[in-house]
């Protein structure tokens, strides 16, 4: 049985099957997402030691600064946990959700393997207290805009939220040598979703122009997760670390 809301990415699964789960939980990771998953499962983790939790019924967390909790109904700490800063990924193995989180420093892999499931749910949630410690998005656009080569020297804004097919860019500007540079901005850590925004940026302004010109993207955030940063070298974009006023570039 699928909820569906009207907020964009809040989304809800009632014993799903696990093809659905694994299709939601991807998409709650890849856009940003708080991201829950009920259901009886077995939790492996290898790292600086070695552990395993036989088969129970589980609430597992996936938090967006790469942050995941796997909770027991006793208690107030998790049975297992992962810091931020890790990659979370949902896949199928032998037709069961299988979750995981890991990072390369120091190296660390908790997988949680689902038998069945109670419940997936995707919430896109907003701490305002947040918001006043780190700042905004248009914040982030102002300190640019003073200051325009801590993108880069020699960066030169020409626009902002110009308009493309596949949206409006945060920055529209050329560098040292002349070329189109498509900027966007995000607040917070990013993620592979803030990657493929930027990509379908670069590539409508692309189309826009002449064939021949020579379009970069560049994304700007306090950091990104491992697995943004390998997509923006696939992909032949680049990442530059800054936050808004009054935050830390991490």
């Amino acid at each position: 049985m699928t909820d569906a809301e009207a907020t964009p990415g809040l989304a809800t699964l009632t014993r799903p099957d696990h093809a659905a789960a694994r299709d939601l939980v991807a998409a709650g990771i890849d856009s940003g997402a708080l991201v829950t998953v009920v259901g009886r499962c077995t939790v492996e983790y290898e790292g600086r030691a070695a552990s395993t939790l036989g088969p129970g019924e589980r609430h597992v967390m996936l938090k967006p600064d790469g942050a995941a909790l796997v909770h027991t109904d006793e208690g107030q700490q998790p049975v297992n946990w992962q810091p931020p800063d890790c990659d979370h990924e949902a896949t199928l193995a032998e037709d069961r959700l299988l979750v995981e989180s890991h990072r390369e420093t120091p190296a660390e892999h908790l997988r949680v393997h689902f038998e069945s499931l109670l419940h997936v749910g995707t919430y896109p949630l907003t701490d305002e207290r947040d918001l006043a410690l780190e700042g905004t998005e248009a914040d982030l656009r102002e300190r640019i805009l003073n200051e325009p080569a801590l993108v880069e020297s020699g960066f030169v804004p020409l626009a902002t939220e110009r308009q493309t097919p596949a949206g409006a860019v945060d920055l529209f500007g050329e560098d040292r040598d002349e070329r189109t540079v498509v900027v966007e901005l995000k607040r917070r850590r990013a993620g592979p979703d803030a990657v493929g925004q930027l990509g379908r940026y670069v590539d409508a302004v692309e189309r826009d122009l002449h064939a021949e010109t020579e379009v970069r993207g560049i994304l700007v955030a306090p950091s990104v997760t491992d697995r943004a940063r390998r997509l923006l070298a696939e992909r032949g974009l680049e990442f530059v670390a800054l936050s808004p006023p009054g935050g830390r570039e991490r």
